[in-house]
């Protein structure tokens, strides 16, 4: 069957960030938040002494910390070139004492100590830290967009692209661009359900430097935007556009959520296009 003339649109992964900027965790399902996030995700963040966060965009350092979360012990595993692998149980709540502060206190030290100056960690379970807060739903991307993507670039494997544009929620059974559907121009929205959960498509995501940089080590792909926007541009289906692409530097799509908090996402549902409205 070619998906291209008969797509079963459906979710096929779903990816949470529970530390903004580091690496991603894999779910079966997810839990929608007041904010229209995905439970779990971007719910800590690095800071520095400003506040400011410390991630990928500003921190090229950031590339080469590894940071494996588990959910059900609150824990980050922290490892990075030089440093000492360590784990710390992150504290659920402001104002605790105990074991977990002590942990706490110990990851903006050792944090600090790799970045070499002061980072701590902030955590906002209601909502997250998304990157943009008028947009704050999952982002959304196809397989075959991966696929198609990392094509472009004779070094960059299928999951290196994936962990390069950081999506959470992938669509299967659909061709390349496919998602492009899911946003018209920047006086609409377009509906879309997955399983019981409603979103509205807002936007194409422009990018940032960090799909241009090798996830492990920061290094930069000499030609990546260049090459992007040639690609993009030249691949360009006919249902994408609107008014959006001032540029062709953009990808995935950013969401909102309308109500639905505790709606369910989970790996199966189908995918369906609803309605076009006005913001």
């Amino acid at each position: 069957m070619n998906i291209d003339d008969d797509p079963d649109p459906h979710l096929a992964r779903i990816t949470v960030y529970p530390v903004k900027s580091l690496d991603g965790l894999d779910r079966d399902r997810a839990t929608l938040l007041p904010t229209g996030g995905l439970e779990l995700d971007r719910e800590y963040a690095l800071v520095d002494s400003d506040g400011e966060y410390v991630n990928g965009k500003r921190e090229r350092a950031v590339h080469r910390l590894d940071g494996v979360f588990d959910p059900d012990e609150r824990a980050l595993r922290l490892s990075a070139p030089d440093r000492t692998e360590r784990t710390f149980h992150l504290s659920e709540r402001e104002g605790s004492t105990g074991d977990r502060d002590r942990d706490s206190e110990e990851l903006t030290g050792w944090l600090s100590e790799y970045f070499g100056y002061p980072v701590s960690v902030r955590r906002d379970a209601t909502g997250g830290f998304p990157d943009d807060t008028d947009a704050a739903g999952p982002t959304v991307i196809s397989t075959a967009t991966i696929r198609e993507v990392a094509s472009w670039f004779p070094s960059i494997s299928v999951e290196g692209m994936r962990r390069r544009l950081r999506a959470n929620l992938e669509l299967g059974g659909v061709p390349p661009f496919w998602e492009d559907r899911l946003f018209a121009d920047r006086d609409h929205v377009v509906s879309f359900s997955v399983g019981d959960a409603t979103f509205e498509g807002v936007n194409p995501c422009q990018r940032c430097v960090v799909p241009s940089r090798d996830p492990d080590t920061g290094e930069e792909t000499d030609g990546f935007r260049e090459r992007f926007v040639e690609k993009r541009r030249e691949t360009m289906p006919p249902w994408s556009g609107g008014d959006w692409f001032d540029h062709h530097f953009r990808l995935m799509v950013n969401t909102r959520v309308d109500g639905g908090e505790g709606s369910e996402v989970a790996v199966g549902d189908p995918v369906e296009i609803g309605e076009t409205r006005e913001r």
